[in-house]
């Protein structure tokens, strides 16, 4: 399979197909090959975003970057910490 990043919202979107698929009575292996997906993306999604909607998934790959970029700026605070207190004590 070719392999492709989905949007949150595309994600709700192929998760609600699914789940109307299983609804009818298909497998899972049928309705992941209908949404050309693996099973193990399947339940990584139905993981993930299981009982969200659109926007609420929007808003959470928002914070998710936001968190990631705040932890990288608390890393290099903390670098910058260090050094100075290492230059304070003149070890250096």
């Amino acid at each position: 399979m070719k392999r492709r990043k989905h949007t949150p919202e595309q994600v709700i979107r192929k998760l609600a197909e699914g789940d109307k698929l299983l609804n009818e009575g298909k497998d899972i292996a049928e309705v992941c090959r209908h949404l050309e997906i693996a099973e193990s993306t399947w339940h990584r999604w139905k993981g993930q975003y299981g009982g969200i909607k659109a926007n609420e998934a929007k808003r959470l790959k928002e914070l998710e970057t936001e968190n990631r970029r705040l932890k990288n700026i608390v890393a290099d605070l903390t670098l910058d910490n260090a050094m100075l207190k290492e230059v304070a004590k003149g070890n250096f």
